[in-house]
């Protein structure tokens, strides 16, 4: 008795990475490692925000102790904004980000990018959006021209592929074990390219030659 494994699901998650302003000259250095862990950074820009912006983007701590100094904090300077996309990218960017207070971080989780470059509670390098949520509503306020569409998951995700790339795929592969190229990658991006349904169909017209 055969016993099918059940597919995969496809998810790939979106989340707001922040840059603060006292460590905005470490962006580059921040960027490679975000990319090298297996992010796609989608978009990216550099603002400076007010008191009042930075007041209503973190609405949800207002009345807390700490919040006059952290809207302070925020608006003393151009941060830079990312919107972050992996698979698990909320929860992933957390993990790389460590704990929220950057003392701890470096006692905890002295590889993590706040203890690298944060300083304290308060200074603490990055921000990461704590869940769905969440990160729809940053993203949002950081990218207003952003169209969050809903990802496809479980069954329509395996629909779409089903009906879009999994013939064709199936197609490159089985050619693929015909020829076993050399390098088996770039044999079946080629042919990929060459056999894509999606091409644009190119139609050539006879040039009439100009009488002399």
């Amino acid at each position: 008795m055969e016993v099918s494994m059940p597919l995969p699901q496809i998810y790939v998650e979106k989340t707001l990475a922040i840059i603060k302003p006292d460590i905005v000259d470490k962006e580059e250095e921040i960027r490679d490692i975000i990319l090298r862990s297996g992010f796609t950074i989608i978009q990216r820009r550099k603002l400076h925000l007010s008191p009042e912006h930075c007041s209503n983007f973190y609405v949800e701590q207002y009345g807390k102790m700490f919040f006059p100094n952290l809207t302070a904090y925020m608006s003393s300077g151009p941060l830079v904004a990312m919107i972050l996309a992996r698979y698990n990218a909320i929860s992933y960017w957390k993990e790389l980000m460590g704990p929220s207070n950057s003392l701890l971080a470096k006692e905890t989780h002295p590889d993590s990018l706040r203890a690298i470059y944060g300083t304290d509670e308060l200074r603490n390098a990055l921000h990461g959006s704590k869940d769905f949520a969440a990160s729809e509503r940053e993203i949002r306020f950081m990218f207003p021209e952003v169209i969050i569409e809903p990802i496809p998951i479980g069954q329509a995700a395996k629909d779409y592929l089903n009906l879009y790339v999994t013939p064709t795929l199936l197609q490159g592969l089985t050619e693929l074990c015909k020829q076993k190229p050399a390098d088996p990658y770039i044999w079946l991006a080629d042919w990929l390219l060459k056999n894509n349904p999606n091409k644009p169909k190119l139609r050539h017209f006879p040039v009439p030659e100009e009488e002399p």
